[in-house]
């Protein structure tokens, strides 16, 4: 690990100031904020991120839970992953990110880990993280060892021809479902960006994988008030049943009316390279009625784009085996 300076901000605005003053070296920017640190201090000690100033942001206020005026609810950015999966009112209402935030990680890593750092989690990618391969993500224009290598673990949705890496997050899915919205602080002021504008593609640019500028600072997740007769569910198919990233997951939202689903929200994670939403496998649910054969159709739909690549061709009907499960889950006690 190289030398760095560490500074505590004491207000979002110091934050901002401090990390606007960012410039981008070849491996990341020279400013980070840290909070749990549970991905950006394993990045620095494979030499990954060389920061050369932190931002300790534990001080801020944005570690509670609120309620809104329109039925919603407002998470701070600094809310650990524990505290949120364990919150009476995500339990009860939005109880897919509940599930996909427990299913995550170890209990000690979910106590340190935070809503926003979960937001900017990095690729599991065995290249992004060993410096003696090549990658683009890592370092532009240098190449993608896993198109030819070792991609098991990879996206199969959203790829390109310099980036197959797969978004790691489970928090992320659920949220993208949710249809969740960011609240950021930044030198240029206050914006709201709804998580569906958030994530990028890698396209030719996989160094880039969100919306944010530097000295940006996420501050709030907010999610909206659901319909009533929703149900949600997250499910993740793994190697082991415990610490460990997802082959596959789906995480759901229904809500059924009449004996069809009025409305529908559908993610997929460990197959994009970002928390991928499925229109298609929405508009194949809405008007129709839950069963097999819907769900089927729209597992199928919600993988029509998929390129696998040497190695996670599996990847496709075992996406569609999960989401299936989740629709019947998500469904049957409706």
């Amino acid at each position: 690990m190289n030398n760095f300076q560490l500074t505590r901000a004491a207000t979002i605005a110091d934050a901002v100031r401090a990390g606007g003053e960012s410039q981008t070296s070849q491996q990341g920017a020279q400013v980070r904020f840290i909070a749990g640190g549970t991905t950006l201090l394993d990045l620095m000690k494979l030499d990954v991120e060389n920061p050369g100033l932190l931002v300790d942001i534990n001080r801020l206020p944005l570690g509670q839970i609120e309620p809104q005026g329109d039925g919603g609810i407002k998470i701070g950015a600094l809310t650990r992953n524990s505290d949120v999966a364990q919150h009476p009112a995500v339990k009860r209402d939005y109880s897919v990110l509940s599930q996909a935030l427990l299913s995550g990680a170890s209990p000690q890593l979910r106590n340190m880990a935070t809503t926003g750092g979960n937001l900017l989690q990095r690729t599991r990618c065995i290249y992004f993280r060993d410096t003696a391969y090549p990658c683009n993500k890592r370092k532009p224009g240098s190449g993608c060892a896993a198109i030819g290598g070792y991609n098991r673990m990879l996206a199969i949705l959203g790829t390109s021809e310099h980036c197959i890496a797969s978004n790691p997050s489970d928090q992320n899915v659920a949220l993208v479902a949710l249809e969740a919205t960011i609240d950021v602080h930044g030198t240029k002021g206050q914006r709201v960006v709804p998580i569906h504008d958030f994530f990028l593609v890698p396209g030719s640019t996989p160094e880039r994988e969100n919306v944010l500028e530097p000295g940006d600072l996420i501050t709030h997740v907010r999610l909206p008030k659901l319909p009533e007769n929703t149900q949600s569910y997250y499910l993740k198919l793994r190697d082991r049943a415990a610490y460990e990233f997802a082959l596959v997951s789906a995480a759901v939202v229904i809500t059924q009316q009449g004996g069809r689903i009025r409305r529908a929200r559908v993610a997929l994670g460990g197959v994009g390279t970002k928390p991928w939403r499925s229109p298609e496998a929405e508009s194949a649910l809405e008007g129709r009625a839950a069963g097999e054969d819907v769900f089927r159709s729209a597992a199928r739909d919600a993988l029509t784009g998929a390129r696998p690549a040497s190695g996670n061709g599996f990847k496709v009907e075992l996406a569609q085996r999960c989401l299936m499960r989740t629709l019947k889950l998500a469904t049957q006690n409706t």
